[in-house]
């Protein structure tokens, strides 16, 4: 989708802010980009639409040259949120999502329904705000305002430059929420710059960590944890690792007796009471049983971390779930199983010795 090829800049006075990056990101990923001050981040992203341009290498945005396109038609094509907001005072909150779409020719009934759409789907209700000035909005409304913006054209890309930090933390934490909800609705290809390494994990599919214009690693949240490339790394991060730790890592050998065949299943030896996962022959997850009565269990894959783990469990009424890989059942983890783990860990961090 985007890729950066051997991309440098370096700046009139000398000052190199990107040193030779290689990048991709996939089609509907969303990527954080952090670092701290002056790693090169925010020139990164701002080289995607030319806001900045690159003094050597080269940037593609599907396959092409993004020197290639109009400069008008790659800036129509990606959304861009500020951290300022940057909404028009004198415009209502209609009159700021329509500019692009208005420049594009777009049709004013479809126009209406898609900012009735858009405004819907980060829960602002369109019959009270359309008419409504900035200054009549709080300002995690100005910010939600400001990513419909950015999404009003239907664009293939999403820039987002920190456009959280100045927010309270109960607002910046809600519309992280939203931004992770509605990117699983919109798939949109999202590069995200933040200085906040809990927000950089908590959004991003990948994370590109970088220092001093070079890429030092570009991982999944859980890997960026678990397997840091170097001393750097593991410090920027700081102490983060259980909530990233896996399902597998976490599964107590105590989960084995919550484990089936069908076959015992159909001769009756499982408890009437509690939660069960069966097998069969060959070790593959069949299904689970409840109280005594067969029922689909929600699956959690080996690799989802604690954190991806919590949600589920919190998203049903079972005690306790299957992990499975490939189709194997693994094991089971309870909620019980994640809040000993944690205490343990919490003891152990704070340097408390088991017995």
């Amino acid at each position: 989708m985007i890729t950066f090829e051997n991309v440098t800049k370096t700046f009139p006075d000398g000052t190199t802010a990107v040193k030779a990056i290689d990048l991709h990101v996939e089609e509907g990923e969303l990527l954080t980009l952090i670092g701290p001050s002056g790693c090169g981040k925010t020139t990164t992203m701002k080289m995607i639409n030319r806001l900045i341009q690159p003094t050597e290498g080269t940037i593609k945005i599907h396959n092409k040259d993004i020197r290639d396109y109009n400069i008008h038609e790659l800036r129509w094509n990606i959304g861009y949120v500020l951290q300022q907001i940057a909404l028009f005072p004198h415009m209502t909150v209609e009159e700021n999502i329509s500019i692009v779409p208005e420049m594009k020719k777009w049709k004013k009934k479809e126009l209406s329904n898609r900012i009735d759409e858009l405004m819907d789907m980060v829960g602002l209700d369109a019959s009270k705000h359309r008419k409504r000035k900035p200054r009549e909005l709080s300002g995690g409304q100005q910010q939600r305002v400001g990513v419909i913006r950015a999404l009003a054209a239907d664009p293939d890309i999403i820039l987002m430059d920190e456009p959280f930090s100045a927010l309270d933390p109960i607002s910046r934490e809600q519309l992280q929420t939203d931004i992770r909800e509605l990117q699983r609705k919109i798939q949109k290809t999202i590069v995200f710059v933040t200085h906040d390494m809990d927000e950089a994990m908590a959004l991003g599919d990948r994370v590109c960590l970088m220092k001093q214009g070079e890429i030092i690693q570009l991982d999944t949240p859980q890997n960026l944890i678990l397997n840091p490339a170097n001393a750097f790394v593991k410090d920027f991060i700081g102490a983060r690792k259980s909530p990233w730790q896996t399902a597998v890592d976490v599964m107590l050998d105590q989960t084995k007796s919550h484990v089936f065949t069908e076959d015992e299943f159909t001769n009756g030896q499982i408890p009437d009471r509690g939660t069960f996962a069966l097998k069969d022959a060959q070790g593959k997850y069949t299904g689970g049983v409840h109280e005594g009565n067969r029922t689909e269990l929600p699956v959690l894959g080996n690799g989802m971390t604690l954190r991806e783990a919590t949600a589920e469990f919190e998203s049903c009424d079972y005690p306790l779930l299957p992990v499975v890989k490939n189709g194997q059942l693994l094991g089971t983890l309870s909620y019980k199983d994640m809040v000993f783990y944690l205490k343990q860990q919490i003891k152990t961090e704070n340097g408390v010795v088991q017995t």
